[in-house]
């Protein structure tokens, strides 16, 4: 009889395996994947492709999308290499064998069956067809001697018309095991039933109460619970055009086999005609389902039509799988990825592995460290920036944390006014605490974690809030940074970006009333905010401008006539460019004698102004580095040649060592930022 699939209560519970990975698994890495993502768009790489590209890596031992999509492709060649599509012809093929074997040994041995019946039935067992389609029509008259013979005859009309409905209606098969005439007409009314709503769809006459009626005759045998007759439709034309997929994968001798054999099932071929029926009118009312595709299998498991449908439903779930994990397409998005399907599919470690991917990307917005620019890329945000130049700022207070010197003062200012500013205590803040917000702070906290503040609070290290003072003689410091080819073309490029923003959050978290102006110079030069800086990709630019850079130097020196004017300058040539008074650029190389003297005039004017002058030299041309020296002599400042990696920490002491009221070796940052370096 018809197995009926029984709707669960709303309020019956429902358990199953967890399928959620390991509770225990470290948190979603965003600290890590927000350094592996700055890395690269240090080197020139924008967030958004940055982004994409740590996602297709992974990281912290999880499996990238890359390596779920390999698994996707190894496991659809595993499908088409294991099975093969003649699975039903061939149960056929064996019950019509052992039918007409039980019929021959019938009449061999009844001795009561008249002569010339025996004969003529023995000569139409001898004739027929080597078809088997053509065989099992050809017996549809045939008035079998052997009970067993007629069985398995039968079985053969059975299984026909049992595999034809699990091509459309997935489970029918277990489903109408030993059905009886009754369940068979129950299916052939559900079909007419069905075939007629559709047509109402198709003429734009259906109406919800419709489809309601036609759940309450036929809803058992739908498991899915279609609660509208477009989600009905949706499952039904999936399937459907997934068992067109796979007759369109058999050979034309199997096609012609099987719909030859079709007109069999259940002793008629108004089963035939029902699904014909039905096929046309999904095929209409939902033309975008794939009804032409194909696969090539070359497995030895032979499958029934069912099983074989089943599989091509896999097939096309994997490849979308496959484009999912892509994310190639327009406005692709990781929660477009079938995580369910994933699961079934591949196993529950790669749906976990793609979860985790997911979330981590959703933190990172959640999070604030990437955010939509107003031209739609994607970009880190000013957090991410603190981030970043924080972790660098480690990397440097551990770089000098073996130097011999003073231990850097905690003051932001030296004992000077207040600014009505306020921050976080750390150990070795000598300022007074500020106690309306230190008290604030553990109220807060408490409520937070549910306790009562009524009755008092108890203080942590965490409340403390300390007041910071202004400091009386500040710094306009100005860090030019070459930015013409030859830097990326030897490596220099993502070292002294990391410089810039190392010194950037150096200033606007501990340095608060010093002012920064980045300027990058190759052929022009520029200011430049940090965020623009760490994008900027390399690009060829012939021309060293020191001159331009000068220039913007100068300018911002003069805004701030009270500070005291640093001036720090990251280069790995001569200049071979200036400014002209129209605004044009001159370019020579060799260096052209006038670019020079007027690259040495705005070094003095700049020198004039009192700033303390550092080159910083990259590279060992015996030539650059006797030009850097004597312009150094001139401008009384000094050459530091750092390696690559101490660069950050040459500029650094350099910055510090000139401010204001310091003198002497820089003070050592390790008290400032404690922790060990993440990221350099």
């Amino acid at each position: 009889m018809v197995r009926s699939f029984h709707r669960v209560p709303a309020h019956t519970a429902r358990y199953g395996r967890y399928s959620g990975g390991d509770p225990l698994a470290p948190p979603v890495p965003v600290q890590q994947a927000l350094e592996a993502i700055g890395a690269d768009v240090m080197a020139g790489v924008s967030a958004e492709r940055a982004m994409r590209e740590y996602l297709r890596r992974g990281g912290s031992g999880r499996q990238g999308l890359d390596d779920l999509a390999r698994r996707v492709r190894e496991r659809r060649a595993e499908l088409v290499s294991r099975h093969r599509l003649d699975g039903t012809l061939q149960e056929v093929r064996q019950l019509l064998d052992r039918a007409v074997l039980e019929e021959r040994k019938r009449l061999a041995t009844d001795v009561q069956l008249d002569d010339d019946a025996r004969a003529f039935a023995e000569m139409r067992l001898e004739n027929l067809p080597p078809s088997t389609a053509a065989a099992v029509n050809d017996l549809a008259d045939y008035d079998w001697q052997s009970p067993a013979a007629r069985a398995d005859y039968d079985k053969i009309r059975e299984l026909l018309g049992r595999e034809l409905l699990d091509q459309r209606f997935a489970g029918m098969k277990q489903a109408l095991e030993n059905a009886t005439d009754a369940d068979r007409q129950a299916i052939r009314e559900m079909l007419d039933d069905l075939n007629a709503l559709l047509d109402k769809r198709r003429l734009g006459e259906d109406t919800q109460a419709d489809f309601d009626e036609f759940m309450r005759k036929h809803g058992a045998q739908f498991p899915e619970n279609p609660q509208n007759l477009d989600e009905l439709m949706d499952a039904l034309a999936q399937r459907s055009a997934a068992a067109q997929r796979m007759l369109n994968s058999m050979s034309p001798e199997q096609r012609d086999e099987l719909m030859n054999l079709a007109a069999q099932a259940f002793g008629s071929p108004e089963l035939m005609q029902s699904l014909s029926l039905l096929d046309d009118n999904l095929r209409a009312l939902r033309p975008g389902e794939d009804w032409t595709g194909s696969a090539s299998f070359s497995g030895d498991e032979p499958m029934g039509l069912g099983e074989a449908t089943g599989v091509m439903q896999d097939l096309s779930d994997l490849d979308a799988l496959a484009e999912q994990l892509g994310q190639v397409y327009p406005g692709a998005r990781m929660d477009d990825i079938d995580l369910d399907a994933l699961a079934r599919l591949v196993g529950d470690d790669a749906a976990v592995n793609a979860r985790a991917l997911r979330d981590l990307e959703q933190q990172l917005r959640d999070t604030g460290m990437l955010q939509r620019a107003s031209d739609g890329s994607l970009r880190l945000t000013p957090k991410a920036m603190r981030q970043l130049g924080r972790a660098l700022m480690w990397d440097v207070a551990t770089r000098q944390s073996a130097r011999s010197g003073r231990r850097e003062t905690r003051n932001a200012g030296a004992a000077g006014d207040r600014t009505g500013a306020t921050r976080e205590w750390a150990y070795g803040d000598t300022e007074p605490w500020d106690i309306p917000r230190t008290v604030s702070n553990a109220v807060l906290r408490t409520i937070a974690s549910g306790g009562d503040a009524s009755h008092g609070v108890r203080l942590d290290t965490r409340d403390v809030e300390v007041v910071e003072t202004e400091q009386r003689t500040t710094a306009a410091v100005a860090l030019l940074v070459d930015t013409s080819f030859s830097m990326a073309m030897d490596d220099r490029w993502v070292p002294m970006k990391r410089t810039a923003l190392a010194l950037h959050h150096l200033i606007s978290t501990r340095f608060r009333g010093d002012d920064l102006q980045l300027i990058a110079f190759s052929r022009y030069a520029e200011v430049v905010d940090i965020e623009q800086l760490t994008a900027k990709d390399a690009v060829w630019d012939k021309g060293t401008n020191l001159h331009h850079a000068l220039l913007l130097a100068e300018r911002h020196f003069r805004r701030h006539p009270t500070a005291q004017p640093v001036l720090l300058i990251v280069t790995d040539g001569e200049p071979t460019a200036h400014l002209e008074p129209n605004g044009e650029v001159f370019f020579s190389y060799p260096p052209d004698p006038y670019t020079v003297a007027v690259t040495v005039r705005e070094l003095d004017t700049v020198q004039r102004m009192g700033a303390q002058t550092t080159f910083f030299r990259l590279g060992d041309d015996p030539s650059l580095a006797q030009f850097i020296d004597a312009l150094a002599a001139r401008a009384d400042g000094r050459v530091v040649a750092p390696e690559l990696a101490d660069l950050g920490r040459a500029v650094v002491d350099s910055y510090l060592g000139a401010r204001p009221g310091r003198s002497g070796t820089p003070e050592d940052l390790g008290g400032m930022l404690r922790g060990r370096s993440w990221w350099w």
